[in-house]
């Protein structure tokens, strides 16, 4: 399997780089622009695997992601990419609403028209998986009343 992995140089995609380079036989591809949150150095002890490559690209460039999709050719796309730390966006709303409302959209864009271009075979095992932030979903009540994908959005920011 090959898989896109968007913000794999963060916290949480770094951890899931590693541990698909360490524990299956996948290629992984991951795109990641560097921000803030993004680095390299937490992927250090995959980055020599012959599985695993890395493009710097920002969600928002189209042309670069279709770019990427094309010479990489994946059967998985798992979007983490994001700006996170809710509380920052309360002081500055638009670079959030850049990545996390018009990146994911251009991802989705681009990933629509591959996923059109594959043969039909193809077609089925495509899969477009995106990962959020609890916040999302608002504020635990309590150890046992978890959040499932039955939730509601419940944003408290």
């Amino acid at each position: 399997m090959k898989i896109l992995i968007t913000g794999g140089a963060g916290f949480i995609g770094s951890a899931v780089v590693r541990h698909i380079i360490n524990n299956t036989n996948h290629q992984v591809l991951n795109v990641d622009k560097l921000t803030y949150a993004g680095n390299l150095d937490s992927l250090e002890p995959v980055s020599y695997s012959e599985r695993y490559s890395f493009t710097e690209i920002d969600i928002c460039d189209s042309e670069a992601l279709k770019q990427a999709f094309h010479k990489f050719q994946p059967n998985l796309v798992m979007h983490l990419a994001a700006e996170s730390h809710v509380d920052r966006s309360i002081d500055g709303a638009s670079e959030f609403i850049q990545t996390n409302i018009v990146g994911t959209f251009q991802l989705l864009e681009v990933a629509k028209n591959y996923w059109i271009s594959l043969p039909e075979s193809q077609k089925t095992n495509f899969k477009f998986h995106h990962i959020s932030t609890d916040e999302v979903f608002g504020d635990l009540e309590g150890p046992t009343n978890l959040f499932t994908e039955e939730s509601s959005y419940k944003p408290s920011s």
